[in-house]
C-alpha cells in the first residue's frame, strides 16, 4: 500500500504520467468535462470530497509549475483567494494566474485530466500546470 497521501489509484496514475506542461483540473461538481480529457470523477455527496481535499492530496504528489482560477472566483471573495485554495498555493510559492471561467473551462479542455469533486461552492475550480522536480 502507499504511503503518501494521495491513494486513489486512478487520480494517482495519472498523477506519474503527467510530463511537464500538462494539466490536471480539480473542478466542483458542476463543472462541464469536456469530451477528451480523462474523467475521474469523485464526487459521492454534495461537500464530499471538498476541493480542497482533493487539491491537498494531489500537491502532495504534484510539482506545479503555476495555476489557473476562475476570475468569478476571486471576485466572490473580494479580490482575495478563495480559502480552498490559498494556504496550499502559498505554501509552494504559487500564485494562479485568473482567467474568466469561460476560459478555465476552455483550458480544461486540454487538460490530461478533469477530477469532479462533490464540491458546490460557485468557481471552485483549479488547473494545476505540470512543473519539474530538478
Amino acid at each position: 500500500m502507499k504511503r503518501t497521501a494521495l491513494l486513489h489509484a486512478e487520480l494517482s496514475h495519472v498523477v506519474a504520467q503527467l510530463g511537464h506542461g500538462d494539466m490536471l483540473v480539480i473542478g466542483d461538481a458542476g463543472l462541464p468535462v469536456p469530451d477528451g480529457p480523462r474523467r475521474i470523477d469523485l464526487a459521492l455527496t454534495p461537500g464530499i470530497p471538498r476541493v480542497e481535499d482533493v487539491l491537498r492530496a494531489v500537491l502532495s504528489e504534484m510539482e506545479v509549475e503555476s495555476a489557473v482560477i476562475a476570475q468569478e472566483a476571486l471576485d466572490r471573495q473580494g479580490g482575495a483567494l478563495p480559502d480552498w485554495c490559498a494556504g496550499q498555493l502559498a505554501e509552494r510559492g504559487t500564485v494562479p494566474t485568473a482567467v474568466s471561467h469561460d476560459a478555465l473551462k476552455a483550458l480544461s479542455a486540454r487538460a490530461k485530466a478533469v477530477v469532479r469533486t462533490g464540491e458546490c461552492t460557485p468557481y471552485a475550480n483549479i488547473v494545476l500546470v505540470s512543473g519539474v522536480a530538478f
